[in-house]
């Protein structure tokens, strides 16, 4: 049965997490650049942040997309949905939530894949919020397509030796440990020849070649690395799973994280929508405040639409994720949910910055920030392109094929079917339908 009613008791929780957001955290966005919220030396930001996760701990809601065995509230996709829908209204919600990206992948991969001595040492203070990780596997050359990968680790006695590099490896600047995709058999396909390696950041041979940020970012503030291994010594206690296993490990943390995103997209499109509906009935022009202005009313309208509808969709792959559980069974709809991230994202921070005029481009606001997440959601886990193909693929696979000369919706071949089935009710007045051959 369908239904569209969140139980009394979660909604509960929802609206306590939606009343702190808006009153304690987005407030910070104005206070400190979006990349150093994983910054975990920042004195000034600890102090702020570690009271504020104090109290989502008091809420039994730290880490919420974890089972119940590692600390979170064992709740589904859906509700995880509803949830990531509030924490997208402001960068800072996650980490102050315990469900930072790429920390939430990359413990689900250690609480599956992980040796008991790097769950020790690495996944109880990640989990905690006490250290940040990073997850490395695009290249400079190569960019996030793994068959032209060339950072690659060989076996040499007992030990693997790991050379190549790596370009933009998330939070590596504050991570403690990277987990890196690399090349360790370039004899098979990439997808059997390719393994992840947890690597300590302060590992020998470990180099940070320069620090990257997103576009107007401070180059200071940087918080994406250039990395260069240069033979760095590893072991296979330092294999996450086993040698070629890096795909299946990657589908891990993929497939709902994909899902996570898109919802968060839709509370950050949700803000820029309020942002806008503020300033059209506030602010007056040719004689009347903005929202009486027809083509506003139109922005408005089309944007409403495209938030709501991603928000359906976005749920029902959730719904869809919980009652098969088996990601390979959504994919399709996880692929949409990603294209259409990027879309929804940057015509909200576009119409945003259009109806705010000169304020809404200077950077004494944040829609700037915002369209440029928005483009950034078409390059993170995959382009975009890469997802459509995937849409297509599903959709061709389940259509039928016709070999007959026309094709099965053409109405006089159809006419001839229905009047072979009909031919006694046709003998009756009344039908119009002029093909008869």
């Amino acid at each position: 049965m369908w239904n569209f009613a969140t139980d009394p008791e979660f909604q509960q929780k929802l609206d306590w997490m939606e009343t702190f957001i808006r009153d304690e955290i987005e407030p910070l966005d104005y206070l400190f650049p979006k990349d150093e919220t994983y910054n975990v030396n920042n004195a000034a930001l600890m102090a702020i942040l570690d009271p504020l996760k104090k109290q989502v701990r008091n809420a039994g809601l730290w880490a919420c997309h974890l089972p119940p065995a590692l600390g979170g509230g064992g709740w589904g996709q859906l509700k995880l949905a509803l949830m990531n829908e509030l924490l997208g209204r402001s960068f800072f919600a996650p980490t102050i939530f315990g469900t930072a990206a790429p920390d939430t992948g990359n413990a689900e991969i250690l609480a599956h894949f992980g040796t008991e001595a790097q769950k020790a040492k690495f996944l109880r203070p990640l989990l905690d919020g006490d250290i940040v990780s990073c997850f490395s596997m695009t290249e400079p050359q190569g960019g996030a397509d793994p068959k032209i990968f060339t950072c690659a680790a060989s076996r040499r006695g007992d030990h693997w030796i790991l050379s190549g590099e790596k370009w933009f490896a998330s939070n590596a600047r504050w991570a403690d440990f990277l987990i890196v995709m690399v090349v360790t058999d370039p004899d098979v396909t990439i997808y059997r020849g390719a393994s992840m390696f947890l690597i300590p950041t302060a590992t020998p041979g470990v180099e940070f070649l320069r620090n990257a940020g997103m576009a107007f970012e401070d180059p200071a503030h940087g918080a994406h690395a250039y990395l260069r291994f240069n033979e760095v010594q590893l072991t296979d206690a330092d294999l996450l799973g086993k040698p070629g296993d890096a795909f299946k490990i990657a589908q891990t943390r993929l497939g709902g994280g994909r899902v996570h995103h898109a919802m968060r997209t839709v509370g950050l499109a949700k803000r820029a929508f309020e942002a806008v509906c503020e300033r059209v009935q506030s602010r007056t022009t040719q004689g009347d405040v903005l929202a009486a202005k027809q083509m506003v009313q139109a922005e408005i309208a089309d944007l409403w639409m495209e938030i709501e509808q991603f928000r359906l969709l976005v749920l029902q792959t959730a719904w869809k994720i919980d009652r098969h559980n088996d990601y390979k069974l959504v994919r399709q709809d996880i692929a949409a949910c990603k294209v259409l991230s990027e879309r929804v994202m940057v015509s909200a921070a576009s119409k945003a910055i259009h109806l705010h005029g000169a304020l809404g481009i200077s950077n004494e606001m944040l829609f700037g920030e915002w369209l440029l997440w928005g483009y950034a959601l078409g390059l993170a886990d995959g382009p975009s392109e890469v997802h459509q193909v995937t849409v297509a693929k599903e959709a061709l696979g389940v259509a039928k094929t016709i070999d007959e000369l026309f094709p099965s919706s053409h109405v006089p071949s159809g006419a001839r079917r229905m009047q072979a089935k009909y031919a006694k009710e046709l003998e009756l007045p009344g039908h119009r339908r002029g093909w008869v051959n």
